[in-house]
């Protein structure tokens, strides 16, 4: 059974803790919060701590904080040998600051609090410094999951950049249509199942050979209709858009 320590108490910490203690091939001996508030519905299932001088012996240390805080925390793991991990997409491996065993445990999903999560749908990106630690984490992984891959830092920070566009930038992209919705009393439910259908249809084209609308059609007095109907932000970044995929339709 592996042994497991989870220092951190936001969604991503609350999330593997959750799923730790459903599976038999995981201890959760302990999890840290330096705001113990954080944890305290957890109580039950583990001990806990705010305080990381008591940190207790485990097989892996789960860091799951703030990218800033990432260095400062490892930096005060000195455990027995212990893995060492962090959560982080965007920050190196070497950014881990303890002596000993060092490693990555990325989820590459975006985690709700209070939001069920299905961990055998969430790649698990994974990376250590030698094999044995890699197998390690690749059984705290399966334990909880099935979509194991192996990705080094260089490729996890690429990775993560690009869940920036396909996420963060995508759900951007519904805030400005649900604001030009709700400025127009148009409900924004009514986009929905185009939403779905969208996110559907990559599943089984590649993103490329999905793309449609004026852009792609190159149909310039749809395009000047619609700049026309939006406010300055708005018209900078559809042209903005409007041009990326012209240029990149030009690649077909």
């Amino acid at each position: 059974m592996i042994k497991v320590v989870i220092i951190g108490g936001g969604n991503v910490a609350t999330h593997l803790a959750n799923a730790f203690s459903k599976t038999n091939e995981v201890s959760l001996v302990q999890m840290y919060a330096r705001n113990i508030e954080q944890i305290q519905h957890l109580k039950e299932a583990t001990p806990i701590t705010n305080s990381i001088e008591l940190l207790i012996k485990a097989d892996v240390y789960i860091i799951a904080v703030s990218d800033d805080a990432i260095g400062d925390v490892s930096r005060k793991i000195e455990q027995k040998n212990g893995l060492v991990v962090h959560t982080s997409g965007s920050v190196a491996m070497q950014s881990l600051q303890n002596t000993g065993r060092k490693g990555i445990f990325y989820l590459l999903q975006s985690f709700s609090k209070d939001k069920d999560v299905n961990f055998d749908e969430i790649p698990f990106c994974l990376e250590a410094e030698n094999e044995e630690d890699l197998q390690l984490l690749e059984a705290l992984a399966k334990s909880i999951g099935k979509k194991i891959y192996r990705i080094n830092s260089e490729q996890r920070k690429r990775l993560h950049v690009a869940a920036v566009f396909v996420n963060n930038f995508t759900n951007h992209m519904y805030k400005i249509g649900a604001d030009i919705c709700n400025e127009h009393q148009v409900p924004f439910e009514v986009l929905l199942p185009l939403i779905q259908e969208t996110a559907q249809k990559i599943t089984e084209l590649s993103p490329k050979a999905a793309q449609t609308g004026p852009a792609k059609r190159n149909d310039q007095k749809t395009i000047q209709n619609h700049l026309a109907l939006l406010n300055a932000e708005q018209q900078e970044i559809y042209k903005l858009i409007t041009k990326s995929i012209q240029q990149n339709g030009k690649e077909l």
